[in-house]
């Protein structure tokens, strides 16, 4: 294992120690379990509070999209490691502003049972609660399985567009009611290339030729559709939109935002030239495209690859993503 670190089991304790020092305008750490990270000036009182939660390992999710039209507050687990329930319990009581919080968080079975678990120990608090799951990889589980599927860079649209509800001063069930819309608007599809190490297993995550990709592999490592060998940019673009397009289908006047996403180690250089497939592949379907995304955004350690993530609009839905957030990894307005 070849990693900048002290010691594998204080990785995260320290990089949350060195986020919250080097943004402390926008993040604090909260609670006795330190791996709690809330906004440095709470949302206002009557707010509802946004919260979520899952692993580390894939900044700017989740504690990065701390902040304001964001989330107020992210439990963190250890490198893909799902938060404790009391950890998360923390992290809703950081958010509660009095007007209840939405659990906005990725569909895995150790997050739910977690969060379900947190929900209960916060009844004794009187905090409302309610809850969203993304699921928007369509690699994991065909169009009739749909709740099956796994939460991966769509929620970063989640985020934006019931932070902003959030902000404009609608209450729990409006929030909720708006990042549900969000998160059925969403649909991602991702491409691997390498592995990444998780630091205290101190070996990759799974093992892939030079030469190979797989196609719809998970941000976890979880299997793809197909592994083969490395084709052309062009090839791989057209494919992921071919996949993408075939679950949402768009037509002539439909509006949609796109997220072409770093895994982690793959350079902006290469996101803009599948960007230019993807352009031309929702152009070509009559659509339009809102406020493009191209970057590192939801990653998975040091992994080389890309997701693609369409975010199907209507005025309301991209009103809120225009609206403005500000955090230490993302500012719109």
């Amino acid at each position: 294992m070849k990693k900048i670190l002290n010691a594998p089991e204080a990785y995260v304790d320290e990089m949350l120690a060195g986020l919250v020092a080097a943004h402390p305008d926008y993040y604090r750490l909260h609670g006795d379990t330190g791996k709690v990270i809330a906004r440095a000036t709470p949302g206002r009182a009557g707010k509802v509070g946004i919260v979520t939660g899952g692993g580390s390992g894939h900044l700017p999710v989740f504690t990065g999209y701390v902040g304001t039209g964001l989330l107020d507050a992210c439990a963190i687990g250890d490198v893909f490691a799902s938060p404790s329930a009391e950890q998360m319990a923390d992290a809703i009581r950081a958010a509660d502003q009095g007007a209840g919080v939405l659990r906005l968080y990725g569909n895995y079975g150790g997050d739910v049972m977690n969060f379900d678990m947190a929900g209960d120990l916060v009844d004794f608090d009187d905090i409302a609660c309610s809850t969203v799951l993304l699921a928007d990889d369509v690699a994991s589980a065909p169009p009739e399985e749909a709740e099956k599927r796994r939460g991966v860079a769509g929620m970063v649209y989640a985020f934006k567009i019931a932070g902003a509800a959030a902000e404009e001063g609608r209450d729990l069930a409006a929030v909720t009611a708006v990042a549900q819309k969000a998160a059925d608007a969403c649909r991602s599809v991702g491409v691997a290339l390498s592995p990444c190490t998780v630091p205290q297993a101190g070996k990759p995550t799974f093992e892939i030729a030079e030469d190979e990709i797989e196609m719809g592999m998970g941000i976890h490592g979880e299997p793809g559709v197909w592994r083969g060998k490395l084709q052309s940019a062009d090839a791989i673009a057209a494919e992921m939109m071919d996949r993408l397009l075939a679950d949402m289908p768009l037509k002539a006047g439909d509006r949609v935002s796109v997220l072409v996403n770093s895994l982690g180690a793959t350079p902006p250089e290469e996101l803009y030239i599948l960007y230019n497939v993807v352009k031309a592949r929702l152009e070509g379907a009559g659509a339009t495209i809102v406020m493009p995304l191209v970057g590192r955004y939801a990653t998975s350690m040091e992994m080389a690859g890309v997701s693609f993530t369409l975010c199907k609009l209507d005025a309301e839905l991209e009103a809120l993503l225009q609206a403005p957030c500000d955090c230490a990894f993302w500012r719109v307005g």
